[in-house]
């Protein structure tokens, strides 16, 4: 009687465990399909945005035009942000707080992979000082995932440059600071402290970069409009680490 029930007994130990290796194996399956499924949005996404990028007219500044379409799709867009040798190249939103469009695409469909966007503190035609988009990070080179290319040295080296269009006029992005900071640090994630001196952001910058464009910060101390785009994403060197990269912003226009 009693190796009858220990067969019996090994039988049902065998029998859980196959069912919990088959729940497992169901999960992990699951969780493949889920994830392939969030990337497949986020790319056809950007492709059908591709698709309404816009352009610069002759004189180097935005086409008013070319962001029509766009703003019927939604009137959020404020901008377009392309990063050179990455595959940023993506329309901005700016929500009503910063929480709007974390998983919501440009359409305004629930998303994971969320949308780029603009501070809700900051101004939505970035007349701001300094301004700050958000994104999150994804693999395959989606939304932000590409800004870490920016913490290998010769790649930040070797690409420094960018554009940001919205309706009427465009920046040139120079790409001058890398840095890993906390969730939480006032110096990146409060735009309000630097719309009157940037003196202290770029101090910041200067000790705390990964790396650093020294002339390019140079620059900004003695600009007399200087204007900065600060880009924020997840990062996996400790809890709430943020990959912050930092450009100056010039008008198109005074390039030429």
């Amino acid at each position: 009687m009693a190796k009858h029930l220990l067969r019996i007994l090994n039988r049902l130990v065998s029998l859980a465990v196959a069912l919990a290796l088959l729940g497992a194996g169901a999960y992990s399956a699951y969780a493949l399909w889920d994830n392939s499924r969030v990337y497949a949005a986020a790319e056809n996404v950007q492709a059908d945005m591709l698709k309404l990028k816009p352009t610069l007219s002759a004189d180097g500044t935005e086409d008013d035009a070319s962001f029509a379409e766009l703003r019927t799709i939604n009137p959020d867009v404020c901008a377009w942000l392309t990063l050179d040798n990455t595959k940023i190249d993506y329309p901005v939103l700016q929500g009503e707080d910063n929480l709007e469009y974390v998983n919501t695409d440009v359409y305004g469909n629930f998303a994971l992979a969320g949308s780029i966007f603009l501070d809700a503190s900051n101004d939505s035609r970035f007349g701001d000082t300094y301004n700050l988009l958000y994104g999150h990070h994804m693999d395959a080179s989606r939304m932000f995932g590409d800004l870490d290319l920016y913490k290998e040295k010769q790649f930040f080296e070797d690409n420094t440059t960018g554009v940001l269009m919205m309706p009427g006029k465009a920046y040139h992005l120079e790409i001058f600071a890398c840095l890993v900071v906390t969730a939480s640090e006032e110096n990146i994630f409060e735009p309000a402290r630097w719309q009157d001196d940037i003196t202290g952001l770029l101090d910041f910058a200067g000790e705390h970069a990964l790396f650093q464009h020294a002339d390019v910060i140079s620059a900004l101390r003695t600009a007399d409009s200087p204007k900065i785009l600060a880009m924020s994403t997840c990062s996996t060197e400790f809890t709430d680490a943020r990959t912050i990269l930092l450009a100056r912003m010039q008008p198109i226009e005074r390039l030429k």
